[in-house]
């Protein structure tokens, strides 16, 4: 076997602060110092946190964008996730268009049959924005959808960390629905949704299901969901054999769709503001236990 060795070189002498010196070549020039913004005051608010509260990505989608250097504050790039900024003092941009600080605006609309969940439809079928008034709100966009046929309680907020908490499955916020079903079903067939039946590939359960008045030819039921597909409780309740013939969401998270009137729309209470800061808090303490487990 050969010896491989190497030539010795000489080490840098350490620097007071632990660090090592680094010799620079005889005739060059030393680089100018990189001038760094002053950091934000410790009342600052995360960076990816005022993108999502303005409506134009999801806390994930907003740290994306800054990792991929789309995003500048004060005209410089940051690509630091935990960058903190001031609302209101900070100018923050996206791809060169300035974010402008938009009021935090989250409302409920009892959304009728026959709407869009949308802001506009390209083929101008009615949608739930124009149950709002034309002024005065700043643009607002369906947290979840419900299809054109459904009806009840819609979110429209432009939080999108709101909307992303009450939507991604991870959270498990429950969403529950009047449904009205053709014929009347067994309790065999409603203990089948709660344990799951496969639509085309997809296995589409419940959480739970209670039969609210069986009429004499349909019935009515709760159906409560964690995590919903695209027509989750139309395909199922289909599979066994109750097509669906009417259905009402009736309540979403903390906030319950009440006695709010077809086609109207109400901002949220008090009370409703402080049950989703109470959602918001849960969720951040579960992210923190996502982090600290080993492995």
């Amino acid at each position: 076997m050969i010896a491989m060795s190497r030539t010795p070189r000489t080490t840098p002498p350490l620097r007071p602060d632990g660090g090592r010196s680094v010799r620079r070549p005889a005739g060059q020039a030393s680089a100018p110092a990189r001038v760094q913004p002053p950091p934000a005051p410790a009342g600052g608010e995360r960076l990816q946190k005022v993108l999502a509260r303005t409506g134009i990505a999801s806390r994930r989608e907003a740290e994306t964008l800054i990792a991929a250097g789309r995003v500048r504050v004060n005209g410089q790039i940051v690509r630091v996730l935990g960058a903190r900024v001031v609302p209101g003092r900070d100018e923050i941009s996206v791809d060169g268009e300035r974010i402008r600080g938009e009021r935090v605006v989250t409302l409920m609309v009892h959304k009728p049959a026959g709407f869009i969940s949308s802001r506009s439809d390209p083929e101008g079928r009615p949608v739930v924005g124009s149950l709002l008034p034309p002024k005065g709100l700043p643009n607002l966009y369906p947290v979840g959808r419900l299809d054109w046929e459904s009806e009840g309680l819609l979110l429209l907020s432009n939080d999108g960390e709101l909307a992303n908490l009450l939507t991604h499955p991870r959270h498990g916020v429950r969403k529950v629905y009047r449904v009205k079903l053709k014929g009347r079903p067994t309790d065999e067939s409603l203990r089948q949704l709660v344990a799951g039946v496969v639509c085309q590939g997809e296995r589409l359960r419940a959480v739970l299901v209670e039969r609210l008045r069986s009429l004499e030819h349909n019935c009515w039921v709760t159906i409560t969901l964690e995590a919903g597909r695209h027509h989750h409780i139309r395909r199922m309740c289909e599979a066994v054999g109750h097509p669906v013939l009417r259905l009402i969401r009736v309540a979403f998270g903390p906030l319950s769709l009440g006695s709010l009137a077809r086609g109207r729309w109400r901002l949220l209470t008090r009370e409703e503001e402080a049950a989703l800061a109470w959602l918001r808090a849960r969720a951040g303490e579960k992210g923190l236990e996502h982090h600290r487990r080993p492995g």
